[in-house]
């Protein structure tokens, strides 16, 4: 049976294959199937030609990202490659632009689109499912993901952006000022009255703590701002960092905050975060001093996704894990609340 929110998901998919194909005909390449593989922020699909060549298609979230902070997305990536960091590589389309405009016809808004070399490997996990890997694989894999956050950091701090770069910031407004970048969390439905005080209050006390820790390059930078286990492709040793939508200038703990978030309560989370840790340590300096900030950076992480919950509460990541992220972040709340 057919419920309002399977309908809306149904007309979203509808509509969103119907911009991939316009988005398409902008690549020189004979598209023999369009699969849709994942709809969160974005929509992207599977592009498998006549000859068997594999592509990536991202269509992007209307009004998201302008187009200047898109191309500036490709460029990062592009650098982020050429340096060893291995990203999925961005295909110009046949008159060399690295994205391509295409318009939804009931509304006429501008849907930015752009085309990746498939990347082989398997995702180390879902946000959905969690990570299943034995102990030892465990802690080899979350070192190497430290170690990507590491060698990021250290690009991102010592690279010169091109000129007309632009990102959003993970900064004390885009996380708890009076427009978050993923939306106002206290406006979430599944709140109650007294959980609402509870994140606005946290969420002042939050702003005095960032705004204390401060912004040197030691601590705030580019930041990939999404490494959640499924973006991470593993194929025997390589690991390939995809999905930089998210990325613009934060802290560098906002990363491990990322990575760590859905995995809290679980039994291998201090594995997990201490492996991260060592491996981070083995390209780059993370005073304890900054670590002792996890847990703020946890809650801060936390309030994004509530945010996020809020207005994108249509998708169906939104609609199977709210209550969960939401009792999670109110836990966050209480022990951040309980010890500054």
């Amino acid at each position: 049976m057919n419920t309002p929110a399977n309908l809306k998901l149904q007309r979203s998919s509808d509509r969103f294959f119907t911009l991939a194909e316009q988005a398409l005909q902008h690549w020189p390449i004979q598209v023999n199937a369009l699969n849709l593989i994942k709809h969160r922020e974005n929509a992207v699909f599977a592009v498998t030609t006549g000859d068997g060549e594999q592509y990536a298609l991202r269509v992007h979230r209307a009004g998201y990202h302008t187009a200047e902070e898109l191309q500036s997305e490709l460029q990062w990536m592009q650098a982020l490659d050429a340096a060893g960091l291995h990203t999925a590589t961005v295909i110009p389309s046949a008159d060399g632009a690295l994205f391509h405009r295409v318009r939804a016809d009931e509304q006429n808004q501008e849907i930015l689109c752009d085309l990746l070399a498939w990347v082989d490997g398997k995702p180390l996990g879902t946000i959905e499912d969690g990570v299943n890997e034995d102990t030892t694989s465990i802690e080899r894999t979350f070192r190497i993901i430290g170690a990507t956050a590491a060698r990021l950091h250290n690009h991102a701090e010592h690279w010169t952006p091109p000129a007309g770069f632009r990102r959003h910031a993970w900064d004390i407004g885009g996380i708890v000022g009076e427009n978050p970048f993923w939306g106002r969390y206290w406006k979430n439905r599944l709140l109650t009255s007294e959980r609402k005080s509870l994140l606005l209050r946290a969420g002042e006390r939050l702003a005095v703590a960032l705004q204390e820790f401060g912004q040197t390059p030691d601590r705030y930078g580019l930041i990939h701002a999404d490494f959640l286990p499924e973006n991470f492709l593993v194929d025997g040793d390589r690991i390939t960092l995809i999905d930089f939508d998210d990325a613009g200038y934060g802290w560098h703990l906002f990363d491990f905050a990322t990575t760590l978030f859905f995995h809290l309560g679980e039994s291998h989370f201090d594995l997990i975060r201490d492996s991260m840790v060592d491996g981070y340590r083995d390209h780059r300096e993370l005073p304890d001093a900054h670590l002792d900030m996890l847990t703020t950076f946890l809650l801060a992480r936390g309030l994004t996704y509530v945010g996020w919950l809020h207005t994108r509460r249509e998708t169906e990541t939104a609609l199977e894990i709210g209550p969960l992220v939401v009792d999670s972040v109110c836990e966050l709340a209480e022990e951040f609340l309980a010890n500054v």
